[in-house]
């Protein structure tokens, strides 16, 4: 048989190697299953690794050094204008980048997981080709599917490499600091890369389609965020679309429509972050009777089993919210079921965190669910300006709330805008998981002064024994 045409065969084959096809791989292997990983990419990580969380996440930690530099002014300490050296952070970027993907390398090998680069179209329920491969075709028992996302396309858009029409990955590779930066789109993405862009010299223009930032979560968690976007941006254009987008050889030409001032103008570079969309297509899925909904995305159960009962599906295809955590979640699930054990997705709260300065983090039942439930919620909150924490820092803009069960005092959800907030929502995950009551949680020592004492004090509230707050009559 020669190379081309070589078939092997596996227990598990996994398609996509990002944090859903990692972890499911990695789970599967530990419980003893023989596991292939195949992926367009020649090192596992996947689009939160290269063109994602990771890199977006680093860059937003040096707009952090630079912001708080800046405000150390008012503190009495003043670091003189920064130097901002462009191959130097795109050079730490990827240094961080390969670290994390040569530690999955080194992760596969010492677990037994077969890497194999190309890209894999279903034949059967039971057998998949591979092209831009040494390896022709594989046969498996079971499949996971986690093929991921990419940016949703827009008005033709083609995000070619070196064009000034960008989407997110495009941002991330930083090829220069634009002069004039647009970005349409008010999520997660927008207000990242907008942060970034902006802190490095950027003068950053948004254009919302809606009348709001980060749908997601509740408007007053957005407040203290919108109020620094404001300083920060050149402008904010709410109910505004791009109607007309035109790259010249130096610029980009835009015409919009809604709000802005001007409908036509002229931009160094467009960031179009509009949200993403499942990679269920050229999978040959219909080979594998797996059905897809009318979003895109591949129809599971609570198991992460497909209509195909032999091939499962995690992370971003498999629905929303496209986060990597949920992904981790559903590939451990995947892998647990195929090798005999109880197990299913039934989590309680996802939590999203968007990394803005200040940052904003959600996880359980929100506000506006819950008024679009007709579910009753009592609803507290404790401002961040009575944290004694948060004064120290300069942060005294921030915000938590807890939502509970009027009547038993559940803990339902939890909301904070303010630093660090990335790591103070997991105790509010935590408490929802468990079931949880903000007797728990108020009755629970935290340390003195913290910002995660916000939670405690604003689970006080409830019980009428909040100190830095003068409690309801």
């Amino acid at each position: 048989m020669v190379m081309g045409e070589l078939v092997q065969e596996t227990q598990v084959l996994v398609i996509g190697s990002g944090p859903g096809g990692y972890a499911a791989a990695f789970r599967a292997a530990d419980l003893g299953l023989e596991v292939t990983m195949v992926d367009v990419a020649p090192r596992p990580g996947g689009e939160c690794l290269y063109r994602g969380c990771i890199p977006s996440k680093t860059l937003l930690y040096l707009s952090e050094l630079l912001h708080d530099a800046h405000r150390a002014q008012t503190m009495g300490i003043a670091f003189g204008d920064p130097k901002i050296d462009l191959g130097g952070i795109r050079a730490w970027k990827e240094e961080v980048i390969d670290k994390l993907a040569s530690g999955l390398v080194t992760l596969s090998n010492k677990r037994g997981v077969q890497l194999i680069k190309g890209r894999a179209v279903f034949e059967s329920s039971n057998q998949v080709r591979l092209s831009d491969s040494e390896v022709s075709h594989i046969k498996f028992r079971h499949a996971i599917l986690a093929a991921g996302s990419k940016p949703a396309p827009f008005l033709g858009a083609s995000f070619q490499r070196g064009s000034r029409i960008m989407d997110s990955a495009g941002a991330i590779d930083l090829a220069d600091i634009p002069e004039r930066l647009l970005i349409l789109g008010g999520g997660y993405i927008a207000l990242e890369m907008g942060t970034v862009y902006a802190s490095l010299g950027s003068k950053v223009t948004l254009a919302v389609r809606g009348d709001r930032l980060l749908r997601g979560a509740d408007p007053d968690l957005a407040v203290p965020l919108i109020r620094r976007l404001k300083e920060l941006f050149t402008a904010i254009h709410f109910n505004t679309q791009a109607s007309s987008i035109k790259e010249k050889e130096n610029l980009v030409e835009v015409t919009l429509e809604g709000e802005a001032e001007k409908p036509h103008q002229t931009f160094d570079r467009v960031l179009i972050a509009l949200g993403r969309q499942p990679n269920t297509k050229d999978l040959g899925l219909e080979s594998a009777k797996v059905k897809v909904n009318d979003k895109g995305f591949v129809v599971v159960d609570e198991q992460q089993r497909t209509s195909d009962q032999k091939i499962f599906a995690v992370g971003d295809l498999a629905g929303e919210p496209m986060l990597a955590h949920k992904a981790f979640r559903e590939g451990k699930v995947a892998a647990e079921v195929i090798a005999g054990q109880a197990a299913g997705f039934d989590v309680r709260a996802i939590p999203a965190v968007v990394y803005t300065d200040p940052q904003v983090a959600w996880a359980g039942l929100t506000e506006e669910q819950a008024r679009k439930q007709n579910r009753p919620v009592r609803i507290e909150r404790f401002p961040w300006k009575f944290s004694n924490r948060a004064i120290t820092m300069g942060a005294a803009e921030g915000l938590t709330k807890i939502l509970a069960d009027p009547e038993t005092g559940r803990i339902l959800g939890i909301g904070i805008s303010g630093r660090s907030a990335e790591g103070m929502v997991s105790e509010g995950v935590l408490a929802i998981e468990m079931g949880a009551l903000v007797q728990d949680v108020g009755l629970s020592i935290h340390p003195h002064p913290t910002l995660s004492e916000t939670v405690g004090e604003a689970a006080e509230i409830f019980l009428g024994s909040v100190t830095h707050l003068l409690p309801k009559r």
